[in-house]
């Protein structure tokens, strides 16, 4: 018997676990979280006798008599301020590492009531957080400190609400105080738990399967098998995805299910699949995109090992390169990155009603998970109720099934719930990556710096399956050329097949790649001028009006001067400051129907806003409340978001390419239009109840191969400039950045975004390294190289605008996606300015971060 003391109750257990499943399943705490038993990421901690101690790795014997914290254990007063100050700095967007984050505060404060900024660094460097860049978190605790040291009451919340605001978002206290529930929280009754068995092999026949022994165990309770699956063909964009591999089938990489097991109990799952018996006649695996390409290479899958082409050309390019004074042709190569959010992927499916099934995900979208699974078991779509818990974190990389389909499967054929997840190990080994890319660019201008034409050739490496490979490509197809004034371009790109790891949605969709190169040629260009890198930026920059390379028409709301003349100071500052600039669509584009759809409902009293637009941090219910109040002028604490639903809430598309703020956003506005008429008439929220509205919008785009003259390929554009500041040693001095996402939403909320996704960029240039090596996934989460609270340099971000604004959503433009774009080139600068040595290929080697 292990006695110890959990949130001042005395509790005791007679099996010596670790701590994590102690609080989590026996006492039902679950606000220490698992993000990785691995001890890596800190979303489990606790404090144990006052210190911050991670619940995931040590068992029940090392604490016994010991006083165990958790959030739920703070004092009212304590959960009063960080819930104040974590929500009022901004510190709060997935959340999944928050309560980890506030008993980090807590453990720092207990014995140091005015620390400085190292101080609270240190204090929180042992946990990860994927998606603030940590400043607005260390902010927070510098706030609490002041709160709990001069004892200041916690102010009222504003009763209004408008765009460019300050404003708590009304998702974070629940997500602080450890109350919001993520789908690994849940626990349903008679629940089973199911785990895929994989292929040992990157590519081998699955010559025999045999479950006799896995079934004799007494804890197995099912096991099914290709034949068991209605429909074996899934996918999101192209159905080329095998739900499982069949005997006499060809696995396509590690991540390929053969067997689905169920058992009674979570801790037997990984002894069943043991005993699952499956021959292999191993194959050798293609691993390279060149590789596939040779002409004696085996077929991937059956319509061939391309599975994809991307093009975009404009003018004559030769004829202007040839005729340019200055060209530049270089070769660059990006690596595989991954999402590393904090919540590893997990769903629970159950039964609903006599056949259908009720579906609890933290995806990206429950209409495209719904759609997948009703597809796979050929059954109606109304037969899939999905609703959506808390995401924790996405980043692109829960837009595909990774577990709700197999979770589904089973529920389907057991008639009892069942839950899925995805251990850490097995969510890097088998979910989506960033598509690797090598890329040749020439660029090409005139004897001032006038750029006059550019070419290039994209060669992406999409794994296993298409996944989002085929949009993925086009963006980095049509945002290579760069925010810039000139329309000779000739850009093709191809993404293939291979046996690796599968590629997909990844912030920044395939135009982080394409800049990283724009961008180094665009330096050495302005070397070969005479003229500073900031100077031929500014020259060429887009302005209102000028067409931009795709050939669409820039709008007024085009801010790319603006954010260059905001950083000419900090990049002027030192001679190792190295600057890029990038630009991001704003939703789908290029002709695809993307539509935002929104209902609002009046119901006791309060305004229900109802969407299916998928919040992974990102602030969708800040957004959407923002807009609304911004409309109709009515109190924000009467306004209430719905989860994601597909009973309740309109589909409103994929949370993906920076699409909602403006869809989605502008689609609110609209409903929010309606809502104001009747109140404009002298009624008020009282007089509306029961009564609901509808709206959408659907922006109208031109396709790729438009033969307009000038196509409008996407209703808006952020742009950024970022200017990345080294010290003598190489070492990350600081960060300036100024960003055009037209009017901001929440100012929380967008700095928070662009902080994050600056800290992301600096670790895909400087520090991430996921190893796939023939096909096998050669990384943990400790040794990724994920950036901590005390790597990441000061951040300072500006919040420029162009002369004009959109004509949508009150001129709100997408900055997720963007705000991770620029700094791998930026850094590549910065380095080239230390040392003269031109790095092509990223991590970024021979630096402070990758010795050679």
């Amino acid at each position: 018997m292990f006695q110890l003391n959990v949130n001042n109750k005395e509790v005791s257990s007679e099996t010596d676990k670790s701590l994590l499943s102690f609080l989590r399943d026996d006492l039902r705490i679950t606000s220490a979280k698992d993000g990785c038993s691995e001890g890596v990421c800190g979303t489990c901690t606790v404090l144990v006798d006052g210190r911050a101690t991670k619940a995931c790795v040590q068992k029940l014997s090392r604490f016994a008599g010991k006083k165990i914290l958790t959030v739920e254990g703070l004092t009212s007063r304590e959960k009063a301020v960080y819930g104040h100050c974590f929500a009022e700095a901004g510190a709060v967007q997935c959340g999944f590492c928050i309560p980890g984050m506030v008993l980090c505060a807590k453990a720092l404060l207990d014995v140091n009531d005015d620390p400085g900024v190292d101080d609270v660094k240190k204090a929180i460097r042992n946990n990860i957080c994927r998606c603030t860049g940590y400043k607005k978190i260390e902010q927070a605790i510098l706030m609490a400190a002041r709160f709990f040291r001069e004892e200041l009451e916690i102010p009222e919340d504003p009763q209004e609400l408008h765009m460019d605001q300050r404003f708590k978002r009304p998702d974070a206290a629940e997500k602080i105080d450890g109350t919001g529930i993520y789908v690994d929280d849940m626990v349903l009754p008679d629940m089973l738990y199911a785990k895929a068995v994989r292929s040992r092999y990157p590519r081998a026949v699955v010559d025999k399967i045999d479950v006799t022994r896995a079934m004799a165990h007494p804890d197995c309770v099912r096991i099914l098998l290709q034949p068991d699956v209605p429909d074996n063909l899934i996918g999101h964009m192209k159905r080329d995805w095998e739900v499982m591999i069949p005997e006499g089938g060809i696995t396509r990489y590690v991540g390929d299910c053969v067997a689905l097991v169920a058992t009674r109990h979570k801790e037997t799952l990984d002894e069943v699949c043991s005993l699952v018996d499956v021959e292999y006649t191993e194959l050798t695996p293609i691993t390279s995109p060149q590789d596939a390409l040779r002409g004696e290479a085996p077929l991937i899958h059956p319509d061939g090992n391309i599975m994809a082409k991307a093009s975009l050309v404009r003018g004559n390019a030769d004829e202007a390169i040839q005729n340019s004074k200055y060209v530049v042709t270089r070769k660059y190569k990006t690596p595989f990155q991954e999402h590393a959010f904090m919540e590893p992927e997990c769903a629970i499916a159950a039964p609903d009603g006599t056949d259908g099934l009720l579906l609890y995900s933290g995806s990206q979208s429950v209409y495209d998970e719904q759609r997948e699974i009703a597809t796979m078991l050929k059954i109606p779509l109304e037969k899939v109720h999905c609703h959506a818990q808390l995401v924790g974190g996405g980043f692109g990389g829960k837009e595909d099934m990774s577990v709700q389909h197999l979770a589904a499967l089973m529920a389907w054929y057991t008639k009892l719930p069942v839950k899925v997840k995805f251990s850490r190990q097995e969510s890097l080994a088998y979910h989506t990556k960033r598509h690797p890319m090598e890329m040749e660019f020439t660029t090409a201008c005139d004897e001032n710096g006038r750029l006059t034409g550019m070419k290039a050739f994209i060669l992406a490496d999409t794994g296993a399956y298409a996944s989002l490979g085929g949009p993925v490509l086009q963006r980095a197809c049509t945002h290579a050329a760069g925010p810039y004034n000139y329309q000779n371009v000739d850009i093709l790109g191809m993404s293939v097949y291979t046996n690796n790891m599968v590629a997909g949605a990844f912030r920044g969709f395939g135009a982080a790649q394409s800049c990283f190169a724009m961008e180094n040629n665009l330096n050495l260009l302005a070397e070969m001028v005479g003229i500073s890198p900031w100077e031929i930026r500014y020259r060429n920059a887009i302005r209102p009006g000028q067409t931009l390379p795709n050939g669409q028409v820039a709008d007024e709301s085009v801010g790319i001067v603006e954010c260059l003349e905001a950083v000419k100071e900090a990049y002027e500052s030192s001679p190792y400051a190295g600057i890029a600039v990038a630009w991001k669509n704003s939703g789908k584009g290029v002709g695809v129907i993307d539509p935002g759809r929104v209902k609002i409902s009046i119901e006791d009293g309060r305004v229900h806003i109802r969407t299916s637009a998928a919040c992974m941090g990102q602030g969708i219910a800040i957004m959407c409340q923002t807009i609304f109040c911004e409309e109709t002028g009515i109190k924000p604490q009467l306004v209430v978001h719905e989860a994601a639903d597909t009973i309740r809430t309109p589909d409103s598309g994929t949370s993906t390419a920076s699409r909602q703020t403006v869809v989605t956003g502008e689609a609110v506005k609209r409903v929010a239009e309606k809502v104001r008429q009747d109140l404009d008439k002298g009624l008020c929220i009282e007089d509306l109840e029961g009564k609901e509205y509808y709206a959408e919008y659907r922006p109208l785009t031109d396709g790729l191969s438009s033969t307009k003259e000038f196509p409008i390929r996407h209703v808006s554009y952020s742009y950024a400039a970022q200017v990345v500041i080294l010290d003598e040693s190489g070492k990350l001095d600081k960060v300036v950045a100024a960003y055009d996402v037209g009017t901001p939403v929440n100012i929380q909320a967008v700095e928070g975004q662009i902080e994050g996704g600056i800290v992301m960029g600096l670790g895909y240039a400087l520090t991430e390294d996921f190893k796939c090596e023939g096909g096998y996934c050669k990384t943990k989460l400790g040794t990724l190289g994920l950036m901590r609270s005390t790597d990441t340099p000061d951040i300072d971000v500006k919040l420029v605008r162009g002369p004009g604004k959109i004509p949508l959503a009150f001129g709100a433009k997408g900055c997720g996606e963007l705000c991770m774009i620029p700094g791998a080139p930026a850094c590549a600068h910065a380095y080239y300015r230390l040392d003269g040595r031109l790095r092509t290929s990223m991590p970024l080697r021979e630096t402070y971060y990758k010795k050679k």
